[in-house]
């Protein structure tokens, strides 16, 4: 017996311990893959910058370095944020081994405003004389192919799909099942347009409620068609029939109606790449991702401290009370925020960025 117990006990510890030394060598091999992603990336000549646009983009990329990093597949995915991609597009434009921009897009695309602060940065990077180039590989969205009309061109997979239809709301009401399981809303409300309850009281949507979502629908939709007709020398009369009508229905009739340049496979597309960025056809294209280029180090055009800064303060999320987290706004942290940047004499103003309800398109 006492042997058991000995043989035992001894094969707790062991077990203890082996668990333990491998905890200390999974964090030591994470600390070191981290390290070495810190390291400043050197970019090469004839290099093309790849911005993907495939899926959500938070204002801000996050703080945290374990934030990305996927235990399963042990890798680092980073998300790079709208402040990053767009210092990385200024960055690029008098950057001499950046020849220009490959514009991906994918099914999941983030907001209509972020897609819009995009899209003025690449017409500002235009001004450097490089190439954009925009290829969908499968699904090409209302809001990218707004994006990718800054591009010189734009192309579609052949067997890909385009949307183009306009903007639309949906709402879905819950009165009926309510009323067939016998649960009554008892609701109070101030003024005719508080739509958030209506799909609980009603088997439909009010004209009120439908009055406040075209208020806002409309202008995103004719600010669309505007910078489409500016950009591809369509009317916007056009464009308006094409989406009323659901013209585009295949990718050859995106092309007969002269929104995209035409329909080409991958590896047509970086054929093409290897071309406009100077590089043999022979060797590969030189693609640098947004989380690689952004630490790539950028030319400082002062020296020394500013004096004059405007700090920018990032709302995300629901608001909680204390420090929150990435992606919530805690009260203590948010208000700690504010007080630090005003009782900095360096800085003269705030600029809060709320990352709320976006409106797909």
């Amino acid at each position: 017996m006492k042997s058991f117990l000995k043989y035992t006990l001894a094969t707790i510890v062991g077990v203890i311990l082996a668990s333990f030394i491998l905890f200390l060598l999974s964090f030591g091999l994470i600390g070191a893959m981290i390290a070495a992603g810190d390291k400043p990336v050197v970019i090469q000549p004839n290099s093309v910058l790849v911005l993907k646009i495939d899926r959500n983009i938070p204002d801000r990329g996050s703080a945290s370095p374990f934030g990305d990093f996927n235990p399963i597949t042990m890798k680092f995915s980073p998300k790079t944020g709208l402040d990053e991609i767009l210092e990385n597009i200024e960055k690029a434009k008098s950057d001499e081994n950046i020849t220009g921009i490959y514009l991906q897009t994918g099914m999941t695309t983030p907001g209509i405003s972020t897609i819009e602060e995009i899209r003025n940065g690449l017409i500002d990077f235009r001004e450097s004389g490089k190439f954009i180039y925009c290829y969908s590989n499968d699904f090409l969205t209302q809001s990218s192919y707004y994006l990718g009309t800054v591009a010189d061109s734009v192309f579609l997979n052949p067997v890909g799909i385009m949307q183009f239809y306009g903007l639309r709301s949906e709402i879905t009401f819950y009165k009926k099942a309510l009323d067939k399981l016998g649960i009554e809303m008892q609701i109070i409300r101030q003024g005719k347009f508080k739509s958030a309850v209506e799909p609980y009281i009603y088997e439909k949507m009010s004209r009120e409620s439908r009055d406040q979502i075209m208020a806002f629908l409309h202008p995103i939709w004719d600010h669309m068609l505007t910078g489409i007709s500016a950009e591809r020398d369509i009317p916007v009369e056009k464009l308006d029939e094409l989406a009323n009508t659901l013209s585009i229905n295949l990718p050859a009739s995106a092309v007969e109606s002269r929104l995209i340049d035409g329909l080409k496979y991958r590896d047509e597309v970086l054929d093409e790449l290897k071309k406009l960025s100077g590089i043999s056809p022979g060797k590969k294209v030189r693609m640098v991702s947004m989380a690689e280029y952004s630490k790539a180090p950028k030319k400082r055009k002062y020296k020394g401290l500013a004096r004059n800064k405007i700090a920018v303060v990032y709302a995300t999320g629901i608001i909680t009370f204390g420090e929150g987290g990435e992606y919530s706004i805690g009260a203590t942290r948010f208000s700690g925020a504010i007080q630090k940047a005003r009782e900095d004499s360096t800085v003269k103003a705030i600029v809060l960025r709320i990352d709320s309800v976006t409106v797909s398109a």
